[in-house]
């Protein structure tokens, strides 16, 4: 590659964030493509968590997931087993689009989230300065950011701050994907005491994954959009935006903040 430093031009070489699709197929049925920064057992954790936060499987429905690599570039395979005679269900938002009336707008996919999942518990309350330290233990962790500087992170914190799971990807919902993955993995689901910390901005896809997994507090380095808020605040979720050391927005469900 070529580097301008000051007018003066160099070759030399760089990192590059790695990014390859990887195809999810459930008892043999594709189900999903997605482009993701691939890592030794994150396909099996990006499939888990993107059918829980879909509606298609759950978890304790999971008999084995089998991940294979295809040679550099080329992608990869996530192939999920369900037990016994259990088949893929048709997925929340296919599910309740095709019977809506409303059609997919801002209010049938919040209506399609509250039908899928009851709202999000009431605790813990976070105090201020416990979420001023997250954005910095987030980054801190980011091995493959700090090589490249292109990927995306996803954080599940407990109440106190301590970081229990963070996934890095080229794509945010992959990342979020990972780390809900994971928590299903090691059982934690509902994450009904947690935060968990974005380093992007925050979607209505976002907000509906956290919301599928239980997840009371979901924060994040920029901005939420504004069909976000909407869902946070029918969800009874506390949505945080611009979390910066020493400030962030508090956009729904204030009560969980304790300010300091």
């Amino acid at each position: 590659m070529l580097r301008r430093r000051d007018d003066e031009l160099a070759r030399t070489s760089d990192s590059v964030a790695v990014e390859e699709p990887l195809e999810v197929r459930v008892n043999g049925q594709a189900i999903a493509v997605t482009m993701r920064t691939p890592a030794p057992g994150e396909d099996a954790e990006l499939a888990l968590g993107f059918l829980h936060g879909e509606g298609i499987a759950t978890h304790s429905g999971v008999a084995q997931v089998r991940e294979c690599r295809a040679p550099e570039g080329d992608g990869g395979l996530a192939e999920v087993e369900l037990r016994g005679e259990l088949d893929p269900a048709a997925g929340w938002q296919r599910q309740f689009y095709a019977t809506s009336s409303c059609g997919i707008c801002g209010k049938a996919s919040i209506d399609a989230v509250r039908a899928a999942a009851e709202p999000v518990e009431d605790g813990p309350v976070v105090r201020s300065e416990v979420l001023d330290g997250l954005p910095d233990s987030l980054r801190g962790s980011q091995r493959v950011f700090e090589r490249t500087g292109g990927l995306h992170a996803a954080g599940i914190f407990t109440s106190s701050g301590e970081l229990l799971v963070l996934r890095e990807d080229v794509g945010r919902h992959n990342a979020v994907d990972k780390v809900i993955g994971r928590a299903l993995m090691r059982e934690l689901v509902p994450l009904s005491r947690h935060v968990l910390l974005v380093s992007g901005r925050t979607s209505f896809e976002i907000v509906q994954k956290a919301v599928l997994a239980g997840i009371p507090i979901l924060a994040a380095v920029s901005a939420p959009s504004s069909l976000a808020v909407r869902l946070a605040e029918a969800a009874n979720m506390t949505l945080i935006g611009f979390l910066r050391p020493g400030g962030f927005n508090v956009y729904a469900g204030a009560e969980r903040v304790e300010l300091s």
